[in-house]
Order: structure tokens, then C-alpha cells, then sequence
């Protein structure tokens, strides 16, 4: 064990770290600038056990009702050998529709390691035939490397070789209304399937096989408007590629990260709250409102901020040019001069603000 696992052992008190998923890497790059959530993430600290154990409890997740819906949608699009979804997935890509393809079941089995070795031999290997160039992959297990630990990841299917391509499918119950989703889920679904995305290319590139043999469109099924007649769309996800492979390889250099953290930093569940309060503040952290959708920690984290601008938002801590205290903003919009040169533009928009918001008021009086 290194000097650095070592560390990040005594940071997590010695409990085994906690396992990643598509869904926590993910949302990984939603704050990629918060020094405390790479640590704690890196170390695989437990951060739900942790915010309860401090006062701040993680208040999101999906319902049971909204896991339910989700998983029989799932069986209703992969029904009869998922003929229905084969060609919901042609149609999309723009490619005939095959003759019904060949489909393997991967999800069974309890033993993570042993599904992966399968459904990497599977997926590697070449076609039997000039007939059997289209194939269905269901619940195959990948895998990534995040911060030392291989992560196993599911992603709902794979179409295998439909257009000559490899293209990751996500089924989800959130509905298409008047060809419109709603925005936060479908940039969740995104950065997601992105994962999976990578994941498999990692995958192929290792057996010889180019990058470009994994599709970055991404085909995302969906109920239509308020019924559950499933529909296709496709996600290009190069972007959100870009910034999971960034945030990967900024866990992978944990050890720069550590060396701006404090020799005695602990997030043992097992310590003292008012310890682990004083420990937690002692690493710099970046929240933003959209944290509260993501992170654990976050009302942790919000509390913390109050009276900075970062809890505003970011639009709002960058459109203030780094003035970071709430009562210094009021202060400059009061007419207090700017103390520091660099901070004169956005008093002077400060300022005028103050005015128009003034003018206005006094209008409507």
C-alpha cells in the first residue's frame, strides 16, 4: 500500500471505500472545481453515513414509485427479444431495420468480476457471420478505473454493430412532451450514458478495436408525451466525454490534491460531529446551488456558505468578479469605493443596479 492509500485509509477511519456507479461518477463533473468533494470522493468516503453523522442529511434520491415505473417501462421497451426497441434504435440511427437480432441477457449473477470478464469476451469478439452483424447486449457489465478503484458500471443495453457501430441505449421513464424533455434530466441521462460511453471504448481500445467503434450518439428511449409508447432520441454526448474524462483524470492525481490538505483531515463516521465539522471546514469546497441535486454534503456545504456569493450561484460569483462576501456587494452597491482596482467594474455595475432598482421602486409607489 502506498504512502497516498494509505492516507486516504486514515481519511475514510479504515472502513473499505465506498464503490463508484455511473450515476456518482457522473455527478463528479457537476462541481469540478470543489477540492472537498474530489477528496472525499477519492478516498470512497461514505458521504451519506457522513452527513448524517454531522447534522446535514442528504435530502434527494429517487422514490420507489418513480424505480418502479422506471424498471416495468424498461421491460415493456426489451419485450419479445427486444424487437420493438431494435427497431425504435434503427429507425432513430437512420439504418434498415435488421432482421431480428441476436440478444443476450448479461444481468444475472451476483458476482460483478465474473459478469464483466463475460461481457468483455462478448462484446470484443468478432462477428460470426455477415448475418449476425446486428446484436443486442442487455445489462452487460463494464468497467472504469476511478481514482485506483475499478468501478463496475451497467448500462441498460448495448446495440452491438447496428449501422457498423457500437451505441449505448438508456431506457428512462421520464417523459418526451411535445419532443421536449425536461432539461435537468436529460442533461442527467447525458452525463450518464457518457460514462457508459467511455467505458466501453476503454473496453475496445484495449482489444485492438478504434474509439470510433463506440458511437458518441447516444440513443436515449423514453415515454411519448403522457402515454407509454416508448420513443427514440439521439444524445451527442462529446462534451459531456470531455469533462468525465477531465474530472477521471483529476482523481488520478489524488496525491496533488492531497498535498493542499491538512495532515490531520478526517471523515471517519466514527468521530466526534464537532471533529468532523472542524475537519471538513479545513478543506476548501466550492458549492453552488445545483450542488443540492448532486452532492451529499450539500446542506452541509450551503450552511457553510451563507454570506458568500457562491451560494448565489455561479452566474452570480462570476458576474461579481470575485468579491466573495454578500456584505461587501451590499457595501459596494451602497457607494462604499472599491478597496481593491480590480474590483471598480463591478462596483460600478453594483452601483447601477442599486440605482435602477431604486428608480423602479420609487415608480411603483
Amino acid at each position: 500500500m502506498t504512502s497516498s492509500e494509505q492516507r486516504l485509509a486514515a481519511i475514510r477511519g479504515g472502513l473499505p471505500p465506498r464503490r463508484h456507479n455511473a450515476r456518482t461518477i457522473a455527478a463528479l463533473t457537476g462541481n469540478p472545481g470543489c477540492t472537498r468533494r474530489a477528496v472525499l470522493d477519492g478516498a470512497g468516503v461514505d458521504k451519506p453515513l457522513l452527513a448524517e453523522r454531522i447534522g446535514f442529511p442528504a435530502r434527494f434520491g429517487q422514490s420507489r414509485f418513480a424505480i418502479t415505473r422506471g424498471n416495468a417501462f424498461e421491460a415493456q421497451v426489451k419485450a419479445d427479444g427486444g424487437a420493438e426497441l431494435l427497431r425504435l434504435v434503427a429507425e432513430r440511427l437512420g439504418v434498415p431495420v435488421p432482421a431480428p437480432a441476436r440478444w443476450t441477457a448479461l444481468g444475472d449473477g451476483d458476482d460483478m468480476a465474473a459478469r464483466q470478464r463475460r461481457s468483455a469476451a462478448l462484446l470484443t469478439a468478432a462477428p460470426d457471420g455477415p448475418d449476425d452483424s446486428a446484436a443486442l447486449f442487455d445489462h452487460p457489465m463494464l468497467a472504469l478505473d476511478v481514482a485506483g478503484q475499478r468501478v463496475h458500471l451497467e448500462p441498460d443495453l448495448v446495440a452491438a454493430r447496428l449501422g457498423g457501430r457500437f451505441h449505448v441505449v438508456e431506457v428512462k421513464s421520464f417523459p418526451v412532451i411535445d419532443g421536449q424533455a425536461d432539461p435537468a434530466k436529460l442533461a442527467a441521462a447525458a452525463i450518464q450514458s457518457a460514462v457508459y460511453v467511455l467505458a466501453l471504448r476503454d473496453l475496445l481500445v484495449a482489444a485492438g478495436q478504434p474509439p470510433e467503434s463506440v458511437s458518441h450518439e447516444v440513443v436515449l428511449v423514453c415515454p411519448r408525451d403522457f402515454t407509454n409508447q416508448p420513443v427514440a432520441h439521439l444524445l451527442d454526448v462529446r462534451k459531456q466525454l470531455l469533462a468525465v474524462r477531465r474530472q477521471l483524470d483529476r482523481m488520478d492525481r489524488l496525491d496533488t490534491l492531497l498535498d493542499g490538505v491538512p495532515a490531520d483531515f478526517t471523515a471517519d463516521p466514527a468521530a466526534d460531529a464537532s471533529a468532523l465539522l472542524a475537519s471538513l471546514g479545513g478543506v476548501p469546497a466550492r458549492y453552488a446551488p445545483d450542488c443540492l441535486a448532486s452532492c451529499e454534503l450539500a446542506y452541509f456545504c450551503r450552511d457553510e456558505a451563507g454570506g458568500h456569493t457562491g451560494a448565489l450561484g455561479r452566474p452570480v460569483r462570476e458576474a461579481l468578479g470575485g468579491i466573495e462576501d454578500v456584505d461587501r456587494v451590499l457595501a459596494l452597491a451602497g457607494g462604499e469605493p472599491a478597496a481593491d482596482p480590480e474590483q471598480e467594474q463591478a462596483a460600478a455595475l453594483l452601483r447601477t443596479a442599486a440605482r435602477l432598482r431604486a428608480d423602479a421602486l420609487a415608480g411603483s409607489a
